[in-house]
């Protein structure tokens, strides 16, 4: 039997901030991928609160890692937004990132899944703060991931228009009000498992 691998990248929604390291969703997803019949090795990642794009691209330089996987996500984007970059530069870094995600896919871009970045705005942690502004900057966010996964020809998956309708829910909250908790990863596992394995179909 084929043991796959499996690469996460990207920040605190993907290391699962303040939820136990088995609820991220990297870690749901293999679950759910060895449930369906596939034989996976425990997620690889390399993710840490408050990176941005530049940062994760350093991290992934500066990281021993094996050359390719068979599935490699990306999540990556927030902490630009948060820190107010401009959407250009967002656009030049994330590209290089996934261009960094590729390649850890042996250079099949069909085995890239982009999530699209969440909208912490909804969240109890935004109170006080613009949230449109929040709001329309991740969606000028999000629709550069769309154009740059099209255009590099990989998967995207929308998470965040689940996660606008779950973020203020506090059963979807961990406690810091802000991230997610292991049942919104639950979603965003099954919506990636199922993306890999129309793949592999």
């Amino acid at each position: 039997m084929t043991n796959y691998s499996y690469l996460a990248l990207g920040d605190s929604y993907t290391i699962g901030e303040q939820v136990p390291f088995a609820d991220n969703f990297p870690n749901q997803t293999v679950q759910l991928l060895r449930k369906s019949g596939f034989s996976f090795h425990a997620a690889e990642i390399i993710a840490q609160t408050g990176w941005t794009t530049a940062e994760l691209h350093h991290a992934i330089n500066h990281t021993g890692i094996l050359e390719t996987y068979d599935v490699v996500s990306l999540l990556i984007g927030v902490n630009n937004q948060y820190r107010g970059y401009a959407a250009v530069e967002f656009k030049k870094t994330f590209e290089n990132v996934l261009q960094q995600a590729i390649r850890f896919a042996g250079h099949k871009p069909q085995q890239v899944f982009v999530l699209s970045i969440p909208d912490w705005g909804i969240t109890p942690f935004a109170e006080g703060r613009n949230r449109k502004q929040i709001a329309d900057e991740i969606d000028t966010y999000n629709s550069i991931c769309v154009s740059s996964a099209n255009q590099f020809k990989t998967n995207y998956i929308n998470i965040t228009e689940a996660q606008r309708a779950d973020g203020n829910k506090p059963e979807f909250l961990t406690a810091d009000g802000l991230h997610p908790s292991g049942k919104a990863y639950e979603k965003w596992a099954v919506k990636l498992t199922d993306a890999i394995l129309k793949e592999r179909s």
